[in-house]
């Protein structure tokens, strides 16, 4: 862990880069109030990690017992409440739940014409009228605008900083919140599988990180090239668990990619398998 959080500015001051342990914020404001809200955005990551690891214990459980204190674990219990029927952990969350309480800091009496906090990928944004959004890394691109309710977006993979169960590339996933997008990017990336194939390699998550809050739940290490057939099945076993997502509100939409395939799951359009197009 660093000794203190580190602040410093970047391409002249246009964003602001804050640095703590395993936190690093890139941040980016469009707007006369771009100092103010990078103030804002140092004063409030002084005490973030502080905060998240005097709860720690509790965020590694799947029921976490008894109210949290601090407002970022807070977001992430929030966002993982409406997934409690399967396996998940506020750690699910982190990421994101981050990225909305910096946003929400700076956000106070400030309203700048565009605003983003990007936590490793996983980005909180305010959008004025005329701005727009797009996701970042190798999925299906997703634009969203300020008539969009989504207000996150996250990505999840086997090769990603977190550990998978599945085997996709990349979800990526726009939600209300950095938050919820995060937790869901990483329930639909476990469901982009094929659990009965013999070349898939697991290795319990524990045996990579004792500290994981997976324990001995097996997480992708390896992933052959796979038939066609076999890409379009583990991409439909991720598509049907999004669109119950979508379904129920919790996401706007997501994009799924493996081995050079692609499907967008959005409220509006029937699912379909093409060739993933590089922005």
């Amino acid at each position: 862990m660093s000794a203190a959080p580190q602040a410093h500015l970047l391409s002249g001051g246009q964003r602001l880069h804050l640095h703590h342990g395993p936190i690093d914020l890139i941040i980016g404001v469009e707007g006369a109030e771009r100092q103010q809200c990078f103030e804002r955005a140092v004063a409030r990551f002084q005490t973030m990690l502080n905060g998240l690891a005097a709860e720690l214990c509790g965020l590694r459980k799947p029921a976490p017992h008894g109210p949290f204190q601090d407002p970022v674990a807070c977001r992430m219990l929030h966002a993982i409440t409406p997934h409690r029927s399967i396996f998940v952990t506020p750690m699910a969350a982190v990421a994101g739940a981050v990225a909305d309480e910096i946003l929400a800091a700076m956000m106070q009496g400030h309203t700048p014409a565009k605003a983003y906090v990007n936590n490793g990928g996983d980005i909180a944004f305010h959008l004025s009228n005329g701005q727009q959004m797009t996701s970042l890394g190798p999925a299906c691109q997703i634009v969203l605008t300020a008539q969009d309710t989504a207000r996150g977006l996250a990505t999840s993979g086997w090769q990603g900083r977190s550990h998978s169960l599945g085997i996709a590339d990349a979800v990526t996933v726009a939600a209300p919140t950095a938050a919820a997008a995060d937790v869901a990017a990483t329930l639909i990336a476990n469901a982009v599988d094929l659990p009965d194939h013999p070349n898939i390699e697991r290795t319990p998550a524990a045996t990579l990180n004792p500290d994981s809050d997976l324990g001995l739940r097996a997480v992708t290490t390896h992933v052959p090239q796979l038939s066609k057939q076999h890409i379009q099945n583990a991409l439909a076993n991720g598509a049907r668990y999004a669109q119950t997502l979508v379904d129920r509100g919790l996401i706007c939409q997501a994009a799924l990619t493996l081995q050079g395939q692609s499907m967008l799951i959005t409220a509006k359009t029937t699912p379909q398998i093409g060739t993933l197009v590089h922005a």
